[in-house]
């Protein structure tokens, strides 16, 4: 096993880091564009949504068949496959002119990027020690941050400079070189059987992971979670670039900044799991990002960013706790439950943006208050009887 401190944990760690990275720039390149996007092609806030929505929800839909091929050929492989995947569909897209077809692209795209988010926690399951993977999976997560930062940024700053196809091309670039650096350095599998052939069972694992409790109410609070804060990130973009602010977009992507909370808290929740049991971690990071919502209807640009560095910090903290938790009570199938958590997860963040840019549209920050309420209360409800759950009843696996 991959211990803390060794040069292969090193070298590991930083490889899927590093892949976490690619995978999040590319995935949230589009965020900041949406308001300029909605001008571009003449279409409402909801529609535009579709170049964020269909990149998350492709991904969300083939993240089982990519972890079900993993559990045939390999996590690495499989990995490897996805990044590499991104430069060449990272080109394809410059060759779309209407909205439809850049958002059947952006569905390509995130079909891509569901190899490597598949798979990597159930890799570092296998490979690592307990221990480590504690800390891994809080590493991989901040990392998740860095990129969700950085490929906002970047798409803000650069469409400013040589427009969206611009911004495109610079990344597909950025990640071949990141997929050529992740090849040499992930370590090689040492601690897994293939299992060809096994299609049954996989899906057998995929059936028994939905009847446990104990694991698809993670599922389910992880899907909410992200709902509420990628979304109330796209609603403040809107709410940044109109009157009386009317900021360009380049200085309303800024605000992605506040993820750098996000990879502080994720960091944190590594420790957190250590000392104190998940569920009242999910519980605290639930009430950090819904207080942070609630401050940020204060009409000042202070406010907005405060209440979205608590939105953050609570959301990456019970992210990192529900993730790590399911990695964990899956004695099994680890890919194909650590899968099946990112289909909630993402499934959530496509569905919540039209949901909360519905309640923007019609009743302001308001609006976007009540409709947030409400999913905060679900959470609340969620963790409190996974907390029952967790002690009256045991996870049990399907054989292989």
């Amino acid at each position: 096993m991959i211990e803390i401190h060794s040069s292969a944990y090193r070298r590991a760690s930083f490889a899927l880091a590093l892949g976490s990275f690619l995978v999040f720039c590319n995935l949230y390149l589009f965020q900041p564009l949406l308001p300029v996007m909605t001008e571009a092609f003449s279409v409402s806030a909801t529609k535009v949504n579709w170049l964020l929505a269909a990149g998350t929800l492709a991904l969300a839909l083939t993240l089982v068949p990519w972890a079900v091929s993993s559990e045939m050929i390999g996590r690495r492989r499989v990995m490897l496959i996805s990044l590499f995947l991104l430069p060449v569909v990272g080109v394809l897209m410059l060759l779309a002119e209407s909205l439809l077809i850049l958002s059947l692209a952006r569905a390509l795209m995130g079909a891509s990027l569901a190899g490597f988010a598949a798979v990597a926690v159930a890799y570092m399951a296998e490979e690592f020690s307990p221990k480590a993977l504690s800390l891994a999976v809080g590493g991989y997560i901040s990392a998740n941050s860095l990129g969700g930062i950085a490929g906002r940024l970047f798409g803000g700053f650069a469409s400013d400079a040589w427009g969206w196809q611009g911004a495109v091309l610079g990344m597909a670039i950025f990640s071949l070189i990141g997929a050529l650096v992740v090849a040499r350095l992930l370590p090689q599998q040492q601690h897994f059987t293939p299992q060809r052939g096994q299609l049954r069972h996989h899906t057998k694992h995929v059936i028994r992971h939905l009847q446990q409790p104990v694991l698809w109410i993670p599922m389910l609070i992880g899907g909410i979670n992200f709902a509420l804060f990628v979304n109330l990130y796209s609603v403040m973009g809107f709410r940044l670039v109109s009157p009386p602010y009317s900021l360009p977009v380049s200085w309303a992507s800024l605000i992605f900044l506040c993820y750098l909370s996000g990879t502080l808290t994720a960091k944190l929740s590594g420790s957190w799991s250590i000392r104190y049991k998940p569920v009242s971690g999910m519980i605290l990071g639930t009430t950090i990002s819904a207080l942070g919502m609630w401050v940020a209807a204060l009409d000042s640009v202070s406010a907005m960013l405060s209440g979205l560095l608590l939105i953050s910090s609570g959301a990456f903290f019970t992210h990192s706790l529900a993730y790590a938790w399911v990695s964990q009570k899956a004695k099994t199938g680890k890919a194909t439950a650590t899968a099946l958590y990112l289909v909630h997860y993402y499934v959530g963040g496509s569905l919540g943006g039209f949901y909360l840019i519905t309640c923007w549209q019609h009743w302001s920050w308001y609006g976007v208050l009540v409709g947030g309420t409400v999913l905060y209360l679900a959470l609340y409800a969620l963790c409190w009887r996974l907390g029952r759950k967790q002690a009256t009843e045991p996870v049990t696996s399907v054989a292989v």
